[in-house]
């Protein structure tokens, strides 16, 4: 008559099953994964990415704003200096006709 022995083991992640028989010397291992670990990286990877792609376009977004900023400000000068060239042209222009 053959004689059986069973021992499981878990880890967590894996489960061994090891089955002995005496009869004929044979031993059966079978693992079994869960899947678990696996499924709880892919959600982390999975907001990882979206965290990252988050402060991508915040950082893309305030780069165009502060770019229009600087030249509605630059402009503004711009159109300032024009209009004091013209001033300034304008009064040597009153002071040469007198």
């Amino acid at each position: 008559m053959a004689t059986e022995r069973v021992t499981e083991r878990s880890d967590g992640l894996t489960n061994e099953r090891v089955v002995e028989r005496d009869a004929g010397g044979t031993t059966y291992v079978e693992r079994r994964g869960s899947g678990m670990g696996g499924v709880i990286i892919g959600i982390a990877v999975l907001a990882l990415v979206a965290i990252v792609a988050f402060f991508l376009l915040q950082s893309s977004r305030n780069d165009a704003l502060r770019t229009e900023a600087v030249s509605g400000a630059a402009s503004s000068v711009a159109e300032s200096a024009g209009s004091a060239a013209q001033s300034v042209g304008d009064a040597a222009q009153s002071v040469a006709n007198q």
